[in-house]
């Protein structure tokens, strides 16, 4: 893969799996080395150039001496390293250095092409520098979290190795590669950006897309084990209130109920309407994956940006201080996306309860044989509804949220970095909610036996029971449900589902 002037959030889901060397365009190499001539003359001729001949934030008005810059620079980076948390998993970090070459590789930070290609020779060699999660307040970029990225190119911090913590410059000889002296400006440029909070949103666009598909399918496993009707996915319903994203459920749920002997054994029967939970899931499905192709748009936005500053606008003789650093765009869609989500899990845990409650589905209490002696699922709604509640309580925008820094130079911050980074907790409290439904369902659709269910639930069904073996009596849960999980999250059930049905959209 060659650096240019973009990224598709495909490449960097490709380069977070490790499938991918990169290196720098040709073309980029030439736009970079020219915007870095012209760093080199403003400092030649003494020019005040914050960041570049000047001290940082607060420190603006303060110059530095000459001789002074390259340790400015390092300086920059030794007292912005100061986050804190648990360190952040190795394909955030790779999907972080990718980011910040990218941005560098546009040309408008005035840095040296060499620093690009260090960058991405630690990305190559798989030196993955140690980045505590916590610290960023998403507004002169992710201040902390890049600094902590880049210590080890200077042959500082922290760095993991072949699997092993080590300081940084035993991490760079161990990958055959050398510390590199940085020169005016570069310091600067390795922090000031947005990679952090980009870096989490593209992982977590990836997952949620592929969530919402396993949603489609676990809502269908739920309208056949609760015997419902498949007419609100009628393509008349869709067209007469045509969102995108409730056009394409509508189409998904034709998909997977198609083949369906449930739902002719109940034809005639007298119920008119099903729970929201069921007909709505259209509507409130889709809703969310609006909500998410907002989300993609903007992070394709923000994967071909510079998120520096200053910007050096070589071929107009101008360096400008600007805000293209802060957070707000990714703060906000980041909250967009985790009430989008949260909704789905809302929504799933609603059709739980309709499976597990025999008022409302018919079914033995609980889906157990032997109500009584067995609770059955009883406490796997309960741990939906905790997942649920737990998801409200992330769900309430972060970006709402500012607290000036740098003696209120830095007043109005974004908070992106933890709106981006509790969206992936609340994928993850949804990952298991859906996982609860398809057991509950799956059991649900034992009970319709000898009934056949629709193809793309026949095939869900018989995947879910490969790793969840039908509830006749009581047991340990948890391991079976953990591989269900992981089976949700690698797209294995997905894949076992559209060789059947297709693709789903």
């Amino acid at each position: 893969m060659e650096l240019d002037v973009g990224l598709t959030q495909a490449d960097v889901v490709a380069v977070m799996a490790g499938a991918q060397q990169v290196r720098l365009a040709d073309a980029a190499r030439r736009r970079v080395a020219a915007n870095r001539a012209y760093v080199e003359e403003l400092v030649e001729e003494g020019r005040t150039v914050y960041g570049v001949t000047t001290g940082f934030g607060r420190f603006a008005t303060t110059t530095i001496a000459r001789d002074k810059v390259e340790e400015l620079q390092h300086n920059l980076l030794r007292s912005h390293a100061i986050g804190v948390g648990t360190r952040l998993e190795p394909d955030l970090v790779r999907a972080m250095l990718l980011l910040r070459a990218q941005s560098l590789a546009i040309g408008a930070s005035g840095v040296r092409p060499e620093l690009i290609d260090a960058l991405l020779a630690m990305l190559n060699a798989g030196v993955s520098p140690v980045v505590p999660s916590q610290g960023s307040v998403g507004a002169s970029g992710d201040l902390a979290p890049l600094a902590h990225l880049a210590l080890p190119l200077i042959g500082e911090g922290e760095a993991v190795y072949g699997g092993e913590v080590l300081d940084g410059a035993t991490a760079l000889l161990r990958a055959g590669l050398k510390p590199m002296s940085l020169a005016a400006k570069e310091g600067l440029a390795l922090i000031n950006g947005t990679q952090f909070m980009a870096a989490h949103l593209v992982s977590a666009v990836a997952r949620a897309e592929r969530l919402l598909r396993v949603a489609d399918v676990a809502a269908a496993m739920s309208v056949e084990g609760l015997m419902g009707s498949h007419k609100p996915f009628h393509h008349a319903v869709a067209r007469l209130r045509p969102h995108a994203g409730a056009v394409v459920v509508a189409a998904n749920m034709r998909a997977l109920l198609a083949g369906s002997e449930i739902v002719e054994s109940h034809a005639d029967c007298g119920r008119v309407q099903d729970a929201y939970s069921l007909r709505g899931v259209p509507q409130v499905h889709g809703a969310s994956r609006d909500a998410l192709r907002h989300v993609r748009d903007v992070v394709d936005i923000e994967l071909r940006s510079v998120t520096d500053n200053p910007l050096i606008l070589a071929d107009e003789d101008e360096v400008v201080s600007a805000g293209n650093f802060h957070g707000q765009p990714l703060a906000l869609v980041a909250d967009y996306a985790a009430i989008a989500m949260a909704e789905l899990a809302n929504i799933s845990e609603r059709r739980i309860e309709q499976l597990v409650n025999p008022a409302l589905s018919g079914l033995p209490a609980f889906l157990t044989p032997q109500g009584g002696l067995n609770s059955g699922l009883m406490v796997a709604q309960y741990t939906a509804a905790a997942l649920v509640s737990e998801n409200k309580v992330l769900a309430h925008p972060a970006s709402v949220d500012s607290i000036p820094t740098s003696a209120n130079q830095e007043d109005h911050v974004s908070m992106g970095a933890y709106a981006s980074r509790k969206l992936h907790t609340v994928l993850d409290n949804l990952t298991y909610v859906l996982a609860i439904e398809l057991v509950a369902g799956a059991q649900a659709v034992d009970f319709r036996s000898p009934l056949r269910p629709a193809l793309g639930v026949a095939a869900a069904h018989a995947h879910v029971r490969s790793l969840v073996a039908e509830l006749e009596g009581d047991r340990y849960l948890k391991p079976e449900l953990e591989a269900l999980k992981d089976a949700v999250t690698d797209g294995s059930l997905l894949a076992v589902v559209e060789a059947t049905v297709g693709v789903l959209e």
